[in-house]
């Protein structure tokens, strides 16, 4: 199953995440394993730090490049237009590929640039916007972005926003950032989709699973698929990689549908911030 980004491409409705996996040959065996599963959406990001590994795995699976999918992302430390695509061409050489799928601007107002932070995702999304039209990046957009980040980007771009990565699962749901995304023909990806793990212990959540004959985990991933919001689970144990990709045999009913976005109601956002990281 895939989605259609504003400018065409498809792109697989499920992904696996890499975050966190910086043991070098933990990340090979991990992505090799999940290309052998059947992922063809493999997320990244240079501040991961595990680019060259991905990039090593993807090349041991011996599968055609232009049935994978890669994303990697612009870290914080960058601020101008060639530093961008300076960062861009160290990531395309890790990854040890000819052109990236997805590129993405990882955080909208870090800390050492939130004074104008505006100035600088203009700057470096212009640079995005060139290796797009060299045809080094078949997409583009943005992460971490909530609504007034997207709108004051979007003013100042030639190229409209492809996909927007946000943090999502049943604990959290961002309504005005989601309705907004979806207003504008921006795809969603929803990183840290089991709520890093808290969320698969909550006793609707374990219900849910068992009307289904399901794990938690299956049942969060198929809430964001079943909210057209592609999920990127992450785990580093064969059996969880296999697991979280069977999820297309089953659909949540409305009623479940609704249970667990009211979780959102009485819980709420687990990661960071974006206009007040720390880093």
């Amino acid at each position: 199953m895939d989605l259609q980004l504003n400018n065409g491409v498809n792109i697989p409705c499920i992904g696996f995440g890499t975050w966190k996996i910086d043991d070098y040959d933990t990340a090979v065996e991990s992505v090799k394993a999940a290309i052998s599963y059947g992922y063809r959406h493999i997320d990244t990001a240079s501040s991961y730090g595990n680019e060259c590994a991905i990039g090593e795995a993807i090349k041991q699976s011996h599968i055609s490049r232009d049935e994978l999918f890669v994303t990697t992302k612009l870290w914080n430390t960058v601020s101008h237009y060639q530093e961008a695509i300076d960062a861009f061409y160290e990531s395309l050489n890790k990854l040890q590929l000819e052109y990236i799928d997805l590129y993405l601007i990882h955080w909208p107002a870090p800390k050492d640039y939130r004074d104008n932070y505006q100035k600088r995702n203009i700057e470096v999304y212009q640079a995005m916007e060139y290796l797009y039209k060299e045809g080094k990046i078949k997409a583009i957009g943005v992460s971490n972005f909530v609504k007034h980040h997207l709108e004051e980007l979007s003013q100042e771009i030639e190229i409209p926003i492809m996909v927007n990565q946000i943090e999502f699962h049943p604990y959290y749901y961002d309504e005005e950032t989601i309705s907004y995304c979806r207003q504008n023909n921006i795809v969603l990806e929803a990183y840290s989709p089991l709520g890093r793990s808290q969320v698969l212990n909550d006793p609707i959540i374990q219900k849910i699973a068992e009307k289904y004959r399901k794990t938690p985990a299956q049942i969060c991933i198929r809430y964001a698929i079943d909210n057209e919001i592609i999920p990127i689970p992450k785990s580093v144990t064969n059996e969880r990689i296999k697991s979280n990709l069977e999820v297309f045999d089953f659909q949540l009913a409305k009623e479940d549908t609704e249970r667990i976005r009211n979780l959102s109601h009485t819980h709420g956002k687990i990661g960071s911030y974006p206009d007040t990281a720390n880093f």
